[in-house]
């Protein structure tokens, strides 16, 4: 069976990105074994000058090498994470820069960087408290995902997204999760 790579950067109970992610991460198993990681449930360390040094000779703890080629093996890759301060939680960077492993998420030769993923399509999953649109100057977090899907070779990236939801009653809110969960199901079909 083909396999997901499903990254829950969801930090809050009762998380609305959650709520979307939980229903299309369902639908996707049906045809996928799906490999979680939650965020809640680790302390990735940020990376800093004594974790480069060790990186650079070959000192990389085996878990985090095991998860970067789980990550790098996966045929797709899901993403949910709630936008914070224009961006995502700094927990989704720290794991990505923990990820970010020569050898193993990417490589390079004497010119450029390339890829050793294989995922051809990403999906990422997001509330914005704000009346911001993927793509919008102010919304940072989906060209960070672009920009490493290109370090390491990812695919496709679609967005699935519930906005000014900071701005809404309670009852558009939860119209606003159930359409992008409708959305989401429909990209299950194809993804």
């Amino acid at each position: 069976m083909r396999k997901i790579f499903y990254v829950d950067a969801c930090l809050r109970t009762g998380s609305n990105t959650k709520k979307i992610a939980d229903a299309i991460i369902a639908k996707l198993s049906e045809r996928y074994d799906i490999e979680t990681v939650r965020l809640s449930e680790h302390t990735f360390p940020v990376v800093n000058n004594d974790i480069l040094n060790d990186r650079a000779n070959g000192i990389v703890p085996d878990e985090y090498v095991a998860m970067a080629k789980k990550l790098a093996d996966a045929d797709r890759l899901v993403i949910a994470a709630p936008f914070w301060d224009m961006s995502f939680p700094g927990a989704l960077k720290v794991f990505l820069e923990n990820m970010s492993l020569f050898n193993v998420t990417f490589g390079s030769n004497e010119k450029e960087c390339y890829g050793l993923c294989k995922a051809e399509k990403v999906l990422y999953i997001t509330t914005r408290g704000m009346n911001i649109s993927t793509g919008d100057a102010l919304e940072q977090a989906t060209p960070y995902v672009k920009a490493i899907g290109k370090l390491w070779g990812l695919g496709e990236l679609h967005v699935i997204s519930a906005q000014n939801m900071d701005y809404s009653t309670e009852e558009q809110k939860a119209e606003k999760v159930r359409n992008a969960i409708e959305e989401g199901l429909k990209l299950c079909c194809e993804f």
